[in-house]
């Protein structure tokens, strides 16, 4: 299945795997939000600090606005394969299109390797 046209880059799996385990720190230590409203107003408010968004959202225009926003935010985001496992990572039964880490709580020091990986993927 090829990839829907807002995915603009390859996120290796391993970034993938630390996303969602950001994801879950944050919902333990920290601040998330989670669904394609709540997550683009903390882009808009500058709040958000890792926006994670699924691949397999339909239609794909729910979230296609959101890499473009957070390139004028300057804000870091990262695309993962299904919001099933979004929804997993941060407890809820059903999943996610999108997830954005306000605050990664006691695990900063993860959240700033991810940023650090995603920054030199774009360049």
């Amino acid at each position: 299945m090829s990839k829907p046209f807002y995915v603009k880059i390859d996120v290796p799996q391993e970034l993938v795997d630390a996303s969602y385990e950001a994801l879950r720190q944050a919902k333990q230590t920290g601040k998330i939000r989670k669904g394609t409203n709540e997550s683009t107003k903390a882009v808009e408010r500058g709040t958000a600090k890792l926006v994670v968004i699924s691949e397999d959202v339909d239609p794909p225009e729910v979230v296609a606005h959101l890499p473009i926003l957070c390139d004028e935010m300057k804000i870091p985001y990262v695309f993962v394969p299904t919001k099933q496992q979004i929804g997993n990572a941060i407890g809820i039964d059903i999943g996610a299109s999108v997830a954005c880490i306000v605050d990664a709580g006691e695990d900063q020091g993860m959240l700033e390797k991810i940023i650090e990986k995603v920054s030199k993927l774009k360049d």
